[in-house]
């Protein structure tokens, strides 16, 4: 289940490679969202104190085991009970919002913590097709996706493409923009927009190498940055000991399988073990392919290799688990096996 990256032959310093958090905001099983968002909350803090670059939600509708659809509300929250650590979006699906309200939202939110927030744009509506009608949206919004990043962009630089529209806040906050993606689409489009790429290879591991060398090779340089920049994504499970994290690797398979097969909530670990045989679970069992799994030593020389493997600048690792507490423990593990030091207060 665990991709076999080897570790062997590797020059990536671990100690050099920022790391960052994708908090999916998970409502496990006999939890509530309430739950979900105050483990958010927890972990955030603990990420900040524990050396973490950036933290990071992601827009997601009509999931139920997802907290973060609301993501710039959450975001708010997060950052207003954090002080140092980076806050934002991983990302918001654009095409599901009118580009002037986000650059209203998330200027809000760099007025309210300058400095500290990001803004990740992805293309897919992260939803199906009965929410996307239930959105308002037209499912043709993602061909304009290039054009509605221009209009973006120009929002919050104070130099609006619609002659007297400003965004209020929002003009002039130059809030860094990211371009997420699991595709070339996504890769070449950063790249000619002289805009950081961030691979979602931690659900859709397929095109990462070819879309990241493409990234590299077609990157113009842009005002907010002069060299191209690589975030890659991947799951990690750090636990105490290799027994403890596998298991709790099992657990978050099934809990995928469940959700993913359509077997629903209900569905026991016999059946979820039974679909992860057929050639439906293998599929889903094959999207966590860049998994780091094990003892902090383990995941640690796991990560070293991905990096390589990867050609990433920065790692945005997603703590997977089927509750909190275990959760806030791999943040732990892997920031004292990386020797993360917390920024200094501003």
């Amino acid at each position: 289940m665990v991709n076999r990256v080897s570790s062997d032959n590797n020059n990536a310093s671990t100690r050099s490679t920022p790391l960052s958090i994708l908090d999916l905001a998970i409502v496990g099983r006999n939890s509530t969202a309430r739950e979900a968002i105050e483990g958010s909350v927890k972990l955030a803090q603990l990420a900040e104190t524990r050396g973490y670059n950036r933290v990071w939600y992601a827009e997601h509708h009509n999931i139920p085991s997802i907290a973060s659809s609301a993501t710039s509300v959450l975001i708010a929250h997060v950052a207003a009970n954090t002080k140092t650590i980076r806050v934002g979006a991983g990302g918001i699906m654009l095409p599901n919002h009118a580009p002037l309200v986000i650059a209203e939202q998330f200027g809000t939110l760099e007025t309210l913590h300058p400095g500290r927030i990001d803004l990740g744009l992805g293309r897919a509506p992260g939803t199906d097709q009965n929410t996307l009608r239930a959105l308002r949206r037209d499912a043709r919004a993602s061909e304009t996706f290039p054009q509605d990043i221009e209009e973006l962009q120009g929002f919050l630089s104070g130099h609006s493409r619609i002659p007297g529209v400003n965004a209020n806040p929002g003009m002039g906050t130059n809030v860094p923009l990211y371009i997420l993606g699991s595709s070339l689409f996504g890769s070449t489009l950063a790249a000619a927009m002289g805009l950081p790429y961030a691979f979602a290879s931690h659900f859709s591991p397929a095109a990462l190498q070819d879309a990241v060398a493409a990234y590299r090779r077609g990157f113009k340089p842009s005002e907010q940055l002069q060299q191209p920049y690589v975030i890659a994504a991947v799951n990690v499970i750090a636990a105490d000991t290799h027994a403890e994290a596998h298991e709790i690797f099992r657990a978050v398979l099934r809990m995928r399988v469940a959700l993913m097969s359509g077997a629903g909530p209900d569905c026991t670990d016999e059946q979820a073990d039974a679909i992860l045989q057929s050639p439906q679970g293998q599929q889903i069992a094959q999207m966590l392919r860049y998994s780091a799994v094990g003892t902090p030593d383990e995941v640690k020389a796991h990560l070293a290799a991905f990096t390589e493997h990867a050609d990433a600048d920065e790692l945005m690792v997603v703590h997977q688990s089927t509750g909190t507490a275990e959760r806030l423990r791999s943040v732990e593990l892997l920031s004292d096996a990386y020797e993360l030091s917390p920024a200094a207060p501003n």
